[in-house]
């Protein structure tokens, strides 16, 4: 066997393919020749290199270039590519398009720098947003002309219908704001439970005179208690007065008044008779 020979052989006899009379003569020459014995053992070793190590994970330019040439109508343009930029940054691209976008800015070069040149500029604006520069003579006029046709700023007025809504909108700012929405809702809470647990009638009148007829409750057991101090009774005063109900120790006193006056005339009326009595007794003498 030839070298030549050897080598258009050498993949069969790797893959164990040829036949036995030729599978003899590869291995002897194989011992033969030095040269195809070094060909045959780097070939041997270079495959169980390739077999022991994983192979590289396909990058986006190749998955790229492969869809291209099976599936051309998955392509996207350039001007595709610049009007959907915005949305890209701003995440608002769907899965398949969001995929076509990449793939497309993989394959393109001058599309390819386009959002990262983009991103820096906005970065930039908002690195320099608090410079202030100085406005052009003139500029004002210029807008205006072009944009109105009138350069006289007192005399552009918005209609009367976006007046009006700007102008509810700022009355109900106040009202819909977030800090005092938790306000407003604790609030409602309270009122609900209250109008339910403690009013008799569900009405927020209810919840006062509910709360009266507590506290009148607790100023009568406080002037019950005898070793309460002086200050309750004085609180029970003030919520009598309060409650627009007559006082309990002014009727008290009262009643003890009208009491001493009755045992008085029934006391004079008997010392009367007894002294009518004793007048006949003696004249019957």
């Amino acid at each position: 066997m030839l070298c030549h020979e050897f080598e258009d052989q050498l993949t069969d006899y790797l893959d164990g393919t040829l036949e036995v009379e030729a599978h003899k003569d590869f291995a002897a020459h194989a011992l033969r020749c030095p040269v195809c014995h070094d060909l045959l053992s780097d070939v041997k070793n270079t495959l169980v290199a390739c077999s022991a190590s994983e192979a590289p994970p396909a990058g986006p330019e190749l998955e790229a270039r492969i869809l291209l040439q099976t599936i051309p109508e998955t392509a996207i343009t350039c001007e595709e590519f610049e009007d959907y930029l915005t949305d890209y940054l701003d995440g608002f691209l769907v899965a398949p398009l969001y995929h076509r976008w990449e793939r497309h800015a993989s394959l393109c070069e001058s599309c390819g720098e386009l959002p990262g040149d983009v991103v820096r500029s906005i970065g930039a604006c908002y690195t320099y947003k608090q410079d202030e520069m100085p406005v052009p003579v003139g500029l004002e006029a210029r807008i205006l002309q072009s944009t109105i046709g009138n350069v006289l700023p007192a005399q552009v007025r918005a209609p009367l219908s976006s007046r009006l809504v700007e102008w509810i909108r700022g009355a109900l700012d106040p009202i819909v704001s977030p800090q005092l929405a938790t306000v407003a809702t604790m609030l409602l809470v309270a009122v609900f439970v209250l109008t339910n647990t403690v009013s008799t009638d569900g009405s927020v009148g209810g919840i006062y005179h509910a709360s009266l007829q507590l506290a009148h409750k607790t100023a009568d057991n406080a002037t019950k208690s005898s070793v309460l101090p002086d200050g309750m009774k004085r609180f029970e005063g003030s919520v009598n007065d309060l409650m627009g109900t007559p006082d309990a120790s002014g009727s008290e006193d009262q009643t003890n008044k009208n009491q001493n006056q009755s045992q008085n005339q029934n006391n004079a009326q008997q010392n009367s008779q007894g002294r009518r009595k004793d007048g006949t007794e003696s004249k019957g003498r």
